[in-house]
């Protein structure tokens, strides 16, 4: 866990998302890495094998993920991979799958003022 996001942490919990929390460590820039790509892709293939969902939406750049992604695709348990443009990796971008690139959903994503709903006479 990262202290500086915990209220990121929190958000994601209260909307449903279930968080696995790991030991993390520092690079040599001083950078975090909390070294999990394993770990979650061994948690993706138990959760499928134990039928704990039916369809999978993958968010990730890192070609580590690349045969996770790419076994989804041929169990039919791949809805879409969700990635950055500018960060794909090109071991998942070949792979002929459903790819949404985040940066053209950020007008979607954004996290801001919600609109009133409106009333009951339909005035906001």
């Amino acid at each position: 866990m990262i202290p500086g996001n915990k209220n990121l942490y929190t958000f994601l919990q209260e909307a449903g998302f279930t968080l696995v929390f790991k030991e993390t460590t520092y690079g040599g820039a001083g950078k975090v890495k909390g070294n999990c790509d394993a770990d979650l892709v061994l948690k993706a293939v138990v959760d499928y094998y134990e039928k704990q969902f039916e369809k999978a939406i993958i968010v990730a750049s890192d070609g580590d993920y690349a045969g996770l992604v790419n076994f989804f695709k041929e169990k039919n348990v791949l809805l879409a991979l969700i990635s950055p443009n500018n960060k794909c990796s090109f071991l998942l971008r070949k792979l002929n799958i459903s790819l949404v690139y985040l940066d053209n959903q950020r007008n979607k994503l954004n996290y801001g003022q919600k609109e009133k709903a409106p009333d009951g006479d339909n005035t906001p």
